[in-house]
Order: C-alpha cells, then structure tokens, then sequence
C-alpha cells in the first residue's frame, strides 16, 4: 500500500476505532506555547497543574518575567524538569519584551504557516513538535506535531522510516495527509500509543491497525520462520 493511502486508512481506522476526538481546549498562543513547554516529558495531568499553579502565582505574563526564571521553576515543580523549563519560559518572556515590546503571540494570527513555524523555532527552546502544537492548537494552521506516541505508532506501522527522526518525521507525516485531517489524526494516533500501541508490550491483539501493521507483520514472519 502506498503511504499516503495508508495513512488515509489509519485515519478511518482510527475514526471507526475511537471516533472523532474532541478538540482541545483553545488557548491564546503564548499560553500555548508555555503549556507545551510544561508537557514536555511528563504526564497531561501534571502539565495541566503545573500551567494553573502558574498561572495563580502570576496572573499576567509580565508578573511571571519579573519574577525571573527561579520563581518561574518553584511555581511549576510540580510538572517536572521544573529547572529547566523554568529558565527556558522565562528566556522565551524576555526574548518577546525585547524585541516585541510585549508579551503576545498575536503577530502569528496573520502569518503564512511556514512563516510562523520559522518564528517560534527561533525562540529559546522551541522544537519542532512545540511550534506544531502551538501552531495547530492555538492557530487552527495546518502542522502535524510528532510526540513520542506519534512517532514510535507512524515507525512501527510503517508510515515513517525506523531511522526517521521525530523532527523529520513532521515533514513526512504532512507530506501523506490533507491538512483537514492533521487535527483528528495526531490525536488518535497519541490514543492508539497511550492506550494499545504502548512502547513496551503493546496490545496487538486489540488493535485497530493490526491488520496493516508492518512492525507486525515482521513480527509474525520471524515467528513462522522460526517453527
């Protein structure tokens, strides 16, 4: 099968499997931005708690650049890496009072998706899969962000090469898909990770992509080969 028309074919398959995924709540860009910084490398529970503690401790923005980069880090610990996505949201404040004069996101409304894509990359800290989430989540533009789930589901099913980075892994996964469907696909490919597709023992057996798996299918062929 040819990937785009795989990719298509997760797609409805994960459609009829979980259905269409309910959108996320839709913050101002910057927010965004922060709370994706705080999701890095730990859970949305704990994401989402640390952005609210946040957010009580410094209602604006400019209240959290003031404070500086340690009152930022006591504020989030609960979220993990506190010492690191601490400075790197203060970096990112600082940069935009320097060179924006405020603290806002705004300007990205306007901008041609690649445009700003180049923007957010260029502030302190941010990847590819952070831009993605910001641009996607925020802006309703056209980005496919690849997480961990995302990433190791599109390798093993064979959407992407087992040597395809994460970080080139967005451009390939854009290239396969209409960009209507960028939105319902990320998140049902990070469900089937979460929730059968696991990095350790996944639940083949309850997949809804079992049937056209190439990790699989490999797997299944080592076996008759071995009997």
């Amino acid at each position: 099968m040819e990937p785009a028309a795989k990719a298509l074919e997760i797609h409805e398959r994960l459609l009829r499997a979980f259905g269409e995924p309910a959108p996320k709540e839709q913050r101002d860009p910057l927010s965004e931005l922060v709370l994706t910084i705080l999701s890095q490398n730990t859970s949305d529970l704990n994401s989402g708690r640390a952005f609210d503690n946040l957010v009580a401790h410094f209602p604006t923005w400019e209240d959290a650049l003031a404070a500086g980069p340690e009152a930022i880090a006591a504020a989030i610990q609960m979220g993990g890496l506190a010492n690191v996505k601490g400075p790197r949201i203060h970096a990112i404040l600082a940069k935009l009072e320097r060179e924006q004069g405020e603290l806002s996101l705004d300007l990205l409304a306007p901008m041609a998706v690649n445009e700003a894509r180049e923007y957010l990359l260029a502030l302190p800290g941010v990847g590819p899969k952070t831009a993605a989430c910001v641009l996607l989540f925020s802006l309703r533009k056209p980005a496919l962000p690849v997480d961990t789930h995302v990433h190791r589901v599109s390798q093993r099913v064979g959407l992407v090469s087992r040597k395809a980075s994460a970080e080139k892994a967005h451009a390939l996964l854009e290239e396969l898909l209409p960009e209507r469907l960028y939105y319902p696909f990320h998140l049902n490919l990070i469900r089937l990770g979460r929730e059968v597709c696991a990095a350790r023992n996944p639940h083949c057996g309850r997949c809804p992509l079992a049937a056209i798996c190439d990790d699989l299918a490999r797997r299944n062929q080592s076996e008759m080969a071995a009997l």
